[in-house]
C-alpha cells in the first residue's frame, strides 16, 4: 500500500530500496528555505543495520503489512532459539537476530510476539516487562533509605540495574525489558 512520506510513524514496516525498514524516530523539519520534510531514523529488519532518510510529502513510499502471530518461548541452543505456536503447537527456529539486545530477557515459557513478511520471521517483540531475581546488590549504607538513591544489582540474567536500598539479594524484581530499569519488586 501507497502513503505519502509526511505520513510515516514509529513503528510503520516500510519497504525502501529493495529492503524492509521499521521507522524508529521521526521528526518534521521545515526549513526556512524550501520544503518541509519528514526525517526518518529507519533500521533495517533484516540485519539491524541504520538508515536516515528523508521524505517529502510528494514522495510515495510503499507500506508493508506484516503477519503477527503469538508463539511460547522454548529453549535456545547457540544462537538457535525455538519456539512454539499457541494455536498449532508447532515448533519454529528463529535466528537470535530477530530479538536484537532483548535477547538476554528470554525466559522458558514467555508469550512472544512474531511478524512475519510472506512467511518469513523478520522481528520479534517480547514483553514490555519481565520478572528477574536479584542475585547482587550492594548492603545498604545506614542514612541512605532518607534520599532517593539507587544502588546497582545484578540480576540472574548477567544485567545490571539501579534499584532502591530496600531490595536486597533473592529479591524478585519487575524490569523494563526496553529501557532495562527497574519497575517494582515482584507481587508473590
Amino acid at each position: 500500500m501507497k502513503i505519502d512520506g509526511n505520513t510515516i510513524r514509529p513503528g510503520m514496516v516500510i519497504e525502501h530500496h529493495g529492503k524492509l525498514w521499521r521507522a524508529v524516530k521521526i521528526a518534521h523539519t521545515q526549513p526556512g528555505k524550501g520544503g518541509a520534510y519528514m526525517q526518518v531514523e529507519l533500521r533495517n529488519l533484516e540485519d539491524g543495520t541504520k538508515l536516515n532518510e528523508r521524505f517529502r510529502a510528494a514522495e510515495s513510499v510503499e507500506r508493508v503489512r506484516l503477519d503477527e502471530k503469538e508463539y511460547q518461548y522454548l529453549f535456545a541452543e547457540g544462537d538457535l532459539h525455538t519456539l512454539m505456536d499457541t494455536e498449532t503447537y508447532d515448533q519454529i527456529t528463529v535466528n537470535g537476530v530477530l530479538f536484537g539486545d532483548e535477547a538476554v530477557f528470554l525466559q522458558d515459557g514467555m508469550a512472544i510476539m512474531v511478524m512475519s513478511h510472506e512467511e518469513r520471521p523478520i522481528s520479534a517483540e517480547i514483553p514490555a516487562s519481565v520478572i528477574l531475581e536479584v542475585v547482587e546488590a550492594d548492603p545498604v549504607v545506614k542514612g541512605q533509605t532518607a534520599a532517593a538513591s539507587y544502588k546497582p544489582a545484578l540480576l540472574e540474567n548477567g544485567i545490571r540495574v539501579s534499584v532502591p536500598p530496600f531490595v536486597g539479594v533473592g529479591d524478585r524484581i519487575v524490569v523494563n525489558t526496553v529501557e532495562r530499569t527497574y519497575v517494582e519488586r515482584a507481587k508473590e
